[in-house]
């Protein structure tokens, strides 16, 4: 007779219960103890092995007894654990947390970009140049070749300024003719160095590496006759940092160069003398030159107190600090992370999609996140981000990124397009309302309604014509005068109308000041600066109803409603263009 009985043990988890079966054979003892033996071997062969416990020896049931429990402890181990679907999730989510905070680790030091500016031969290049050996960016073996190259050409002291200005047309000719960029870091900043150009010709170059400036470094040159040439009536230092102060350039470090030259020695006087000359004209142009504006001597060539404070033996009357240290100390106006995305688009390229640059002047972007491209009002979707050559998942304001889109090609998008998110799109139009400050006019030029001039708004470069003056402004009491203005001199402030061939990206400027400051230039000379101050109604498009702005640049519905709509809903609609 055989009975079998059941027994329940407990998991570790408690979770899940295990049931052992032990097999209890009975049988009819005899007298015969080999008899017995033989019967208990018997039962423990058709019962897989295992041994009655009650028919073995003490011993035999002590074994028995601990190696059940080892079994137990084995099943236990060996059982799995199914978890609950939300520790799974947690989990997933942790692993994707500590990732994207992988990714981005090298990111938790704020981002500025610089932009140097100042005369032509002032020394921005070789400074920047200088900046990027004393950080470790560029090795020794490197500088070796450079030195070689330039001693070729004759232009030995020219070597540091070859590691920003990398064309050749460049090197030939020792001016910097794009904008040159390149990184490096301190112990609390990282920095990108946009190494503009200074001669007159590269203006407008000049001026698409100071929209996308954080802070400016004005470079002087204290050798004899160079400061007076670029400070005179003409020069480019004027010109620079007026529109450094128009294009947002808030924070200005005056560096006075080439104190190291025969000329100058390292000398107070000269010292003295140019910051006693600047400080009257850059209080002129807006800045307030005790709270945004630095000076300090350097030599870019040598080295000398930019990362480490000059030597006493060499500049006994320096007390301040290196420029390292300045820019370091820096504090600017913190942009706002929540605020709706805009991302100019200085530069576009084909790399496994379409792919654009630019700087982040408002919001956040992550990947997936679906955006406009404004002004065709292209919706796009981000695919990957790049912030200094390293991918990221997500990046805030005052980051340089290289975002990869989806849902537009590469040919179908401009400079001076605005990625914008789809929430609060950028406002698109013809024609706008801003406040003039006139500078310089051209010789027997009369400002008046019909004028024409190249206009400059962050990265767009648009054809413009004043269409009518509304009123001038008193320079006295700010305010504006009742009688009608029909044209206007040089110094005077006036609000005006103004419109363009094609459709660009604009904002006011009360509401976003980075998107709201312009030039006005005209034959290689910048004769006006202003600021947008009104925009026309229905020039923003409200992307969920569908409504579309007015005079964008695309097809009319030909009715004399002045509606427009995007020539592939009209070819749907069967309307003709108008």
């Amino acid at each position: 007779m055989v009975q079998q009985v059941a027994k329940e043990s407990v998991g570790t988890k408690g979770n899940h219960k295990r049931t052992t079966i032990f097999t209890y054979t009975h049988t009819k003892r005899t007298d015969i103890e080999e008899d017995i033996r033989s019967l208990q071997l018997d039962s423990a062969e058709e019962n897989n092995g295992v041994v009655n416990p009650g028919d073995a020896r003490p011993e035999e049931v002590e074994v028995v007894d601990k190696m059940e429990e080892d079994s137990e402890e084995v099943q236990a181990v060996s059982q799995p654990v199914h978890p609950e679907p939300k520790v799974k999730h947690k989990e997933v989510s942790a692993v994707e947390d500590a990732e994207s905070q992988q990714e981005t680790e090298g990111n938790n030091k704020r981002h500025l970009n610089v932009v140097f500016i100042g005369h032509v031969d002032a020394g921005k290049s070789t400074t920047g140049g200088q900046i990027l050996f004393l950080s470790g960016q560029v090795d020794d073996r490197t500088i070796q070749k450079y030195e070689k190259e330039a001693k070729d050409k004759s232009r030995e002291s020219w070597y540091m300024a070859y590691i920003m200005d990398t064309n050749e047309e460049e090197r030939i000719k020792g001016k910097t003719v794009e904008v040159g960029r390149a990184h490096f870091e301190t112990e609390t900043t990282r920095f990108t160095i946009l190494d503009a150009p200074g001669h007159k010709s590269y203006v407008p170059n000049m001026i698409s590496g100071a929209s996308q400036a954080d802070i400016g470094v004005l470079v002087i040159s204290a050798r004899k006759g160079e400061f007076e040439t670029g400070f005179e009536k003409g020069g480019q230092t004027r010109e620079h940092v007026m529109l450094a102060k128009t294009l947002g350039v808030t924070k200005l470090l005056l560096v006075v160069n080439k104190m190291d030259d025969h000329t100058v020695n390292w000398s107070k006087e000269r010292y003295d003398e140019i910051e006693s000359k600047m400080t009257p004209f850059l209080k002129a142009s807006g800045y307030n030159v005790k709270k945004d504006v630095q000076f300090l001597p350097i030599s870019g060539l040598m080295g000398l107190n930019m990362k480490t404070r000059v030597d006493k033996s060499l500049c006994p009357w320096w007390n301040g600090p290196c420029l390292f240290e300045a820019l370091d100390r820096i504090e600017i106006t913190p942009r706002d992370p929540n605020g709706p995305f805009r991302m100019p688009i200085i530069d576009k390229f084909k790399d496994m999609g379409t792919v654009v640059m630019g700087k982040v002047e408002s919001g956040s972007v992550r990947e997936g996140d679906s955006l406009l491209v404004m002004p065709n009002k292209a919706q796009v979707k981000v695919l990957a981000i790049y912030c200094d050559d390293n991918r990221v998942r997500h990046a805030g304001p005052g980051e340089n990124l290289r975002i990869r889109l989806s849902g537009i090609e590469e040919e179908d998008i401009l400079s001076g397009f605005v990625l914008s998110s789809v929430a609060k799109p950028v406002a698109a139009v013809t024609e706008f309302i801003a406040q003039l400050q006139i500078l310089e006019l051209l010789d027997n030029a009369i400002f008046t309604a019909g004028y024409k001039a190249v206009l400059h708004i962050h990265a767009v470069v648009e054809e413009c014509e004043i269409v009518e003056l509304l009123h001038q402004i008193d320079l006295k009491t700010k305010k504006p005068m009742k009688k009608k203005v029909l044209f206007v001199k040089n110094g005077a402030i006036v609000v005006c109308r103004i419109q363009v061939n094609n459709s660009i990206c604009t904002e006011k400027f009360a509401d976003f000041a980075q998107l709201g400051r312009f030039t006005l230039r005209t034959e290689g000379k910048t004769v006006a600066v202003g600021k947008v101050t009104e925009l026309p109604t229905g020039s923003r498009i409200c992307w969920e109803n569908m409504c579309l702005p007015v005079r964008a640049r695309t097809s009319s519905l030909g009715c004399g409603t002045g509606l427009k709509v995007p020539p592939t809903v009209g070819a749907l609609l069967r309307i003709p263009r108008g």
